[in-house]
């Protein structure tokens, strides 16, 4: 249970770790201080008894089955990225883009990863993992800046994925409405009624979408960006000096063994299958989980509110990792001792990523332990008005994401607490449009996921990139900040309309 006596404190833990992240730029370090600040608040100040407890919350992350796919799911995907790397797959597929006009620019080649990013739309991680994949190679010979590519991936992902009902954003965005529906808080609307008009509505993800673009197009860089930038085609550069990239340089930089030919298909073929097998454990554990639910007459949402996104992620790099070693034992370009080597030494070199994702969740329990979203949420709630519900909702998402490092969780917190509020004030009379609400729930959300240090998705955009993650959360920031701010004048002007 979340107690409420621990007030303000709550919030300590996440703004100790968050502030702790950019000064150092040390992440495990700065993420391990707010778990054990955490826990020391929840053991009155006993610091053996709150040591105790870090090392429990630390060991609990893998009592959550979905956290522990997502880290092995992030340490195969090293596995994958090297056996692509040395096949001579990445090196195939930059020789055979190269050949196009468009793709030897700097804007053809950051097109083509916004593109990507809003094609991908499945899952926000395998979104950043395929545009990072796939462009990094040709942003590093175009000299544009690891940074650049992170903030692609990172701020198409989510804006994406969560303005589509058909994946498991979508579904868990429509299950919580559903909730709120069976409560008679949407109306004479159904959940998917609400949805699709709050889509339009969401202005944060919109203009970040349209921001990525127009700096894709225009070298549209401020503040860290554009010195990253300058640095990047100016003295070649892809990171700063004294950067440290979340993974091992030397999984990236690992040259086609010697006497292979480059093929494109070493590259294209594993990604697709990851993306395909993506779609079938989507499909596979929504039938079961219908199944199990004893679910008469299923609906297409009641199959995507059932399936397990993280069950197939990890089906999908556990797949396109066996499709990987046939193809390359096919072709006699590795043995089977040399395969088995490199597929450790790439999980290997994502240790440290395993690592900050470790911390992340544990923070992240810490929070919850706490009560950190519902003590903020309390405190914005009364300030709320009729004209200030959506940009105060915005703002409170924002804040909460932002210390907890996760716009699902802030979802499944706001939204019990927003959209009641709003149909109150329909009751009393004073109209308050639902939809504009729940996109304020929904675009605060990724707005602070964008700007937290803790966030998964930076976390795994950073990866997807080979960016120091630190460098990525402060380039990124002042994008999303230019979007926050222009989604709550919006938001105001709705209001007073």
């Amino acid at each position: 249970m979340n107690d409420p006596l621990y007030g303000w404190l709550s919030v300590v833990p996440p703004i100790l770790a968050i502030t702790l992240a950019i000064i150092t730029r040390q992440v495990v370090v700065s993420l391990l201080a707010g778990v054990w600040v955490g826990w020391l608040i929840v053991a009155s100040g006993n610091p053996l008894q709150g040591t105790v407890e870090t090392i429990n919350a630390l060991v609990a992350v893998f009592a959550e089955g979905w956290q522990t796919k997502v880290i092995i799911f992030t340490m195969l995907m090293g596995s994958l990225l090297i056996l692509m790397q040395r096949s001579g797959g990445v090196e195939g597929f930059v020789n055979w883009v190269g050949r196009w006009k468009w793709a030897n620019t700097r804007r053809g080649a950051q097109m083509m990863a916004w593109v990507i990013g809003c094609g991908v739309f499945i899952e926000s991680t395998i979104t950043c993992l395929v545009v990072g994949t796939v462009s990094r190679p040709l942003f590093d010979k175009l000299k544009i800046s690891r940074e650049k590519l992170a903030y692609i991936c990172d701020s198409t992902s989510a804006p994406v994925c969560m303005m589509l009902p058909f994946n498991g954003w979508g579904a868990m965005i429509i299950g919580l409405l559903a909730v709120q529906a069976a409560a008679g808080n949407l109306g004479d609307k159904g959940p998917l009624g609400v949805f699709l008009p709050a889509m339009a509505l969401n202005f944060y993800a919109i203009i970040s979408l349209l921001l990525v673009l127009i700096t894709c197009l225009f070298d549209f860089h401020i503040g860290p960006m554009k010195r990253a930038e300058k640095r990047a085609r100016e003295e070649g550069k892809l990171l700063r000096d004294g950067a440290v990239p979340v993974v091992d340089e030397s999984i990236i930089s690992m040259p086609t063994k010697t006497n292979v030919t480059p093929r494109k298909r070493n590259m294209i073929l594993p990604l697709a299958s990851m993306v395909l097998m993506v779609m079938a454990g989507i499909a596979i554990t929504g039938f079961n989980g219908v199944k199990a639910e004893n679910i008469t007459n299923p609906t297409f949402m009641d199959y995507l509110n059932q399936a397990s996104g993280s069950t197939a992620v990890l089906w999908g790099i556990l797949f396109a990792v066996v499709v990987a070693i046939v193809m390359m034992l096919l072709q006699r370009i590795f043995t089977m001792h040399e395969t088995m080597d490199l597929i450790l030494k790439g999980a290997g070199g994502l240790v440290p990523l395993a690592a900050i994702m470790v911390f992340a969740f544990a923070i992240g329990a810490t929070c919850n332990k706490l009560g950190t979203g519902p003590w903020v949420a309390s405190i914005a709630q009364p300030y709320l008005t009729p004209v200030l519900i959506a940009p105060i909702v915005f703002i409170v998402a924002s804040l909460i994401a932002f210390s907890t490092g996760t716009s699902w969780g802030t979802f499944a917190i706001m939204m019990p607490l927003a959209i009641p509020l709003a149909a109150s004030y329909n009751l009393e009379g004073t109209a308050v449009s639902i939809p504009l609400v729940v996109s304020a729930v929904l675009g605060g959300g990724v707005f602070g996921d964008h700007c937290s240090p803790i966030s998964d998705t930076s976390i795994v955009s950073s990866m997807a990139s080979c960016s120091d993650h630190i460098d990525h959360v402060r380039t990124q920031m002042p994008y999303a900040l230019l979007a926050g701010g222009l989604t709550i004048v919006l938001y105001l002007v709705i209001g007073m309309l």
